[in-house]
């Protein structure tokens, strides 16, 4: 049997840490939460308790969604995001599954460069990139980022689903074959079904990265009109050395909503998705 003294060693084990790890984690978003519903009196008052508010405001709110274009940057990021992430997929599907299903010379050199790709740093490519999308003309446009942003998307997406795609047991397919499905339908109604997870997490990551990249969007995104919320705030929203810390706090606050809540609706998914790539990969 186990003592109180068990239990209660037992729980101080194990929620002792999980709280410690829940606070970290859900700190900064206390502090933007806090830090947005300041009246400015309180915010920039050195004797008010910086975790602490006393007469809450959604000025910071009003002011945002009414006195910025933050609305429409919003559309803009997730137009960008929800294109950018489709195209990553598509593409790293199509360099996924031969990599994991045909046996071709030189498959492992492919598999090994596409993890090298990925880790190549973002400010190593944006000149040439930059260039590209001057000779195309395409500057001040979502058009410039949505291309850009599979660059650094597409190997990640292929390298994650191409660990999800060895999971799969072959013999599904080859059943499929042997009653005389092509392998373009076998891919199509069996394979591609069945690698649900493998694409939600790989989307969710891509999602991610497309709406909180910041280095494409400044460099290519310089008018109001198309640029996307980190962009945006950070470049309306401090002016000079004046720092608008409760709209800043406020969008940042409310950009991250999208994020939070595909994660909650597919965090099982989500999870299955890296387990399963990361232990074959």
């Amino acid at each position: 049997m186990v003592t109180g003294q068990g239990r209660i060693g037992r729980a101080v084990r194990v929620w002792l840490p999980i709280g410690f790890f829940l606070v970290v984690a859900l700190f900064p978003f206390y502090w933007m939460a806090i830090t947005s519903i300041k009246p400015n009196a309180e915010l920039y008052n050195k004797n008010v308790m910086p975790l602490m508010v006393h007469a809450p405001t959604l000025k910071h709110y009003v002011d945002l969604l009414t006195q910025s274009s933050f609305l429409l940057w919003t559309w803009n990021t997730m137009l960008v995001a929800v294109v950018a992430t489709a195209i990553s997929l598509v593409l790293g599907t199509m360099l996924a599954y031969p990599l994991a299903r045909m046996r071709f010379a030189g498959a492992s050199l492919i598999a090994m460069t596409i993890a090298a790709i990925y880790l190549v740093p973002q400010p190593l490519l944006f000149i040439p990139l930059a260039d590209v999308i001057n000779r195309l003309n395409l500057g001040n446009t979502l058009t410039s980022v949505i291309l850009t942003y599979p660059t650094m998307l597409v190997p990640f997406c292929a390298w994650l689903l191409l660990g999800y795609f060895k999971t799969i047991p072959k013999e599904l397919e080859e059943a499929a074959r042997i009653d005389g499905a092509s392998r373009l339908q076998t891919m199509w109604t069996i394979f591609l079904p069945l690698c649900t997870p493998g694409f939600i997490s790989a989307g969710i990551f891509a999602f991610t990265l497309s709406q909180n990249e910041f280095l494409y969007a400044l460099i290519f995104l310089t008018k109001s009109s198309v640029r996307t919320v980190p962009v945006g705030v950070i470049a309306e929203l401090i002016r000079g050395d004046v720092f608008y810390w409760g709209q800043l706090m406020a969008g940042a606050l409310l950009g991250s909503i999208p994020v939070a809540l595909i994660y909650s609706f597919f965090v099982e998914h989500y999870v299955a998705g890296l387990t399963a790539g990361s232990v074959k990969a």
